[in-house]
């Protein structure tokens, strides 16, 4: 059975992170135009235009999920 105790860190970890998630978006600046009658571009960073900040955030969770899980898996054990 879990303990509410339990249940309410569980809950308070998800909207912090529902909260922290949306502000790698905002924090986020494309580079400026470039100037008129610029023909090639060499402002391309080395890894393209590859979008990495979204992953991130996914793979941040999926960890916390599974540390989490490897928590309380360690907890019950424990308390057998």
């Amino acid at each position: 059975m879990i303990k509410m105790k339990t249940i309410k860190k569980i809950i308070g970890l998800a909207i912090l992170i529902l909260f922290f998630a949306p502000l790698t978006q905002v924090m986020a600046q494309g580079s400026p135009p470039p100037p008129p009658g610029d023909v090639g571009g060499g402002d391309t960073p080395i890894g393209g235009n590859a979008p990495i900040g979204t992953g991130l955030v996914i793979l941040t969770t999926l960890g916390l999920a599974y540390g989490g899980k490897k928590v309380y898996d360690a907890r019950q054990k424990l308390e057998e």
